[in-house]
């Protein structure tokens, strides 16, 4: 079955290419150098609605003061190998868009992949993004299929994103969705997002429930940008009494100059107990800074932390319903180089520690301290 899904996906990436090499020969290539003439200029080439794009990361990473496995703690999802040479994210893929309709396909596969998608079928574990949509009305799209999550301000795309690693806020919230969603553009300065989901990052329904989500993206002037974003929903299998959860995300950045940027992040939750009689609480904030040291060279450093009352989220460290609950802080930093646009080579440092045990060490002794290091080269095209 293996061999069988490896063929077909090979036979689509290149079908993909394909498909964007004849597209790509349809629309001659201009040179925007060139002078024209006021008496004749020509007509404008209508830009090309169809784009085919593709992303790698490529990493290492090694951990200190963990236990003896190539897998990083449960609380970390994205780059979560250490002592080995693997692929975070591969994505290929294509994307539609003119005045009126839109859509998108990409697969992907890594490690990123396996840690996110372990509970979705197998039909779908390799599914990047799948939507169709369309304009209603002027200024406004409703899109249906599954698509990034409207949650945070990073994604799994890590060279758009300040920090080559995630914050403990962006892995723990949702990095994919699956329903519907309403996007109206207010005007140039405020957008306005409804959404119908099946679930918190989950392709298949698991449940008869659906959540529902909001967004509201301010940007009163070029250099700062507020975001607000909810979530509402029942997230228990079928069969199990509801316990609903409620989350509500928000972060400001700010343009400082043309050299600095920051952005702090503060996202708090709360989801009914077993009996539902009480609610546990969870918390998490971060403040991020990047600064761009030469044309090509960009540090960033982050602080942040991450509270869950009795474990709930993080059940993979904390069973659920137990009476520990879990703390960790956390520090990072980060560089690098960007010799062209589309590449990024990029190296962090990060340390976790907590006011108790939360981990084992090499020598399977408890600890409350964590560190690692981790590197990467991206492509996007």
């Amino acid at each position: 079955m293996g061999a069988f899904i490896m063929r077909n996906y090979l036979m689509l990436s290149l079908l993909l290419l394909a498909a964007s090499h004849a597209f790509a020969q349809v629309t001659p290539a201009t040179d925007s150098t060139l002078a024209v003439p006021p008496t004749a200029a020509p007509e404008a080439t209508p830009p090309n609605p169809l784009s085919f794009y593709g992303y790698v990361d490529g990493y290492y990473g090694y951990d200190f003061k963990h236990a003896d496995t190539q897998k990083r703690p449960g609380f970390l999802y994205s780059h979560n190998r250490q002592n080995e040479f693997t692929i975070n994210n591969g994505i290929v893929g294509l994307r539609y868009q003119d005045e009126k309709v839109r859509g998108a396909f990409g697969l992907h596969a890594g490690s990123y992949v396996e840690a996110n998608y372990a509970a979705e079928p197998q039909v779908f574990k390799h599914i990047y993004e799948a939507y169709a949509g369309f304009r209603p009305f002027e200024k406004a799209w409703l899109d249906v299929g599954i698509f990034g999550s409207h949650i945070g301000f990073e994604s799994a795309i890590s060279k758009d994103n300040w920090t080559l690693t995630r914050s403990l806020a962006a892995e723990n919230s949702p990095y994919y969705e699956t329903g519907a969603r309403f996007t109206y553009e207010v005007d140039p300065k405020l957008t306005l997002t409804g959404l119908v989901l099946n679930g918190w990052q989950n392709i298949q329904e698991t449940n008869q429930s659906k959540a529902v989500g909001t967004q509201i993206q301010w940007k009163p002037t070029e250099k700062l940008l507020f975001n607000s974003s909810t979530f509402y929903g029942n997230e228990q299998p079928q069969g199990v009494a509801r316990r609903r959860r409620y989350f509500h995300d928000f972060y400001a950045s700010y343009a400082a100059t043309d050299r600095l940027s920051v952005v702090g992040v503060f996202d708090v939750g709360k989801q009914a107990r077993a009996n539902r009689s009480k609610t546990d609480t969870w918390h998490t904030g971060a403040a991020l800074l990047r600064y761009k040291l030469a044309e090509k060279w960009a540090v960033a450093g982050r602080a942040e932390y991450y509270y869950a009352e009795h474990g709930v989220i993080i059940s993979s460290i904390t069973p659920a319903d137990s009476d520990e609950d879990f703390k960790v802080k956390s520090f990072s930093l980060n560089l690098d180089y960007l010799p062209v646009s589309k590449v990024a080579c990029r190296v962090e440092g990060r340390i976790f520690h907590s006011p108790k045990n939360f981990l084992l060490d090499r020598n399977g002794q408890p600890t409350d301290n964590y560190g690692n290091v981790t590197s990467s080269i991206a492509i996007s095209f």
